[in-house]
């Protein structure tokens, strides 16, 4: 299948939505890690968005208070949860572990 020729216009269309999702991304990992959302609380927002919901789960764990690559690498070996798993991948009994390791 070959690749479509976009125009100019929708290149920058295309460009324009990318740059959005990833600042949208970027601010609910941004609310996370400020306090203004609890982790619980991001991922019941994640879920009702297709945007936010392509956040890989360890990112969202990173930006919390005091969890960095080490602790976050257990919390997602212990909670069964693959490293490149992202929000939407997630499985139900997993949102909830996490909701209650975080509540």
């Amino acid at each position: 299948m070959a690749i479509p020729q976009l125009s100019e216009e929708q290149l920058q269309s295309a460009r324009a939505a990318a740059t959005e999702a990833r600042r949208a991304r970027a601010h609910l990992k941004e609310q996370v890690k400020d306090g203004s959302l609890t982790l619980p609380q991001a991922l019941d927002k994640a879920m009702g968005d297709d945007t936010l919901s392509r956040v890989k789960v360890v990112d969202l764990l990173r930006a919390l208070p005091r969890v960095g690559v080490t602790r976050s690498q257990e919390i997602m070996e212990h909670l069964d949860i693959a490293a490149n798993r992202r929000i939407r991948g997630l499985g139900r009994h997993q949102v909830e572990r996490l909701k209650e390791l975080f509540s």
